[in-house]
């Protein structure tokens, strides 16, 4: 069954989906067309087991759906709106120090925020 998350439930599982650079190329690429796991692996250059655990990632968080076709199962954004709210992150201009990135690597312990 499915349900309707909170506002910040929606933010927060948007964060996870956004923490790791594959999901986000997977999100913008799902923002232009929906498609098949083999083509979206051919297309961002990663194994298809990688881009599994990844779409599963993104399934869990409820950004993206799995419809099947057949014998095949396409991707998609869960809402179409997602994919104007994708649009509107990556051209939003945000303001970091010159250091930003070194205390932020240091904070999550690894380059996430780059």
């Amino acid at each position: 069954m499915l349900t309707i998350a909170s506002e910040i439930e929606v933010l927060a599982r948007f964060g996870r989906a956004l923490a790791d650079p594959i999901r986000c190329r997977i999100l913008l690429a799902l923002r232009e067309t929906p498609a098949h796991p083999a083509d979206l692996a051919d297309l961002l250059g990663i194994s298809r087991t990688r881009l599994s655990n990844h779409l599963a990632c993104l399934r869990d968080c409820g950004l993206v759906v799995a419809v099947p076709l057949g014998r095949r199962t396409r991707y998609e954004l869960a809402d179409p709106r997602l994919g104007h709210a994708l649009t509107a992150l990556s051209t939003a201009v945000i303001a970091v120090a010159d250091d930003a990135d070194r205390a932020c690597a240091q904070v999550a312990g690894e380059d996430s925020c780059r």
